[in-house]
């Protein structure tokens, strides 16, 4: 059994109005197919990305996050790390995880012996309440990584 069509009454405006209409529904499906996010899993695995097996330790860097976020549009953030920064002792980078944000990473800083302090302030944007996690590559080779809780009440993600 074969279907035939009848292209003749098919008109150029229509076609492309169902291929438009194709597209639409085509690119919708990513955007509400599910909600995407981080966990802490997804953070584990990102850190492990970045600093091989290395163990990570406490201490040596403070996350400073209020505990209570009205807004999760600008969330403000600053990570510092003890150290003398000098040539044989200095912070090379500092990584910001958030682990409810629709991806676990959410900035690198980088530092020298010529930055003088490593301290770094910005603002963040979060979907929802999380943890964010700061970790402290050393140029000895150790990292220290630190947790912090953020309570947000209005979501800054369209949430």
């Amino acid at each position: 059994m074969s279907v035939q069509f009848n292209t003749q009454n098919i008109r150029r405006r229509d076609v492309l109005a169902l291929a438009g209409t194709g597209v639409v529904a085509v690119s919708s499906i990513g955007l509400f197919a599910g909600d995407a996010m981080a966990d802490p899993a997804a953070v584990a695995k990102a850190i492990k990305d970045r600093i091989g097996g290395k163990k990570s330790m406490a201490g040596n860097i403070t996350l400073e996050l209020p505990q209570i976020a009205e807004n999760g549009n600008t969330v403000p953030i600053a990570v510092e790390v003890e150290s003398p920064m000098s040539s044989s002792d200095y912070v090379k980078a500092v990584h910001i995880y958030a682990e409810g944000n629709p991806a676990p990473d959410v900035a690198t800083f980088r530092f020298t012996p010529d930055s003088g302090r490593a301290r770094v302030s910005t603002r963040m944007r979060m979907i929802k309440s999380q943890n964010i996690v700061a970790v402290a590559e050393m140029s000895n080779g150790k990292v220290h990584m630190v947790k912090n809780a953020v309570k947000v009440t209005i979501g800054g993600c369209g949430g």
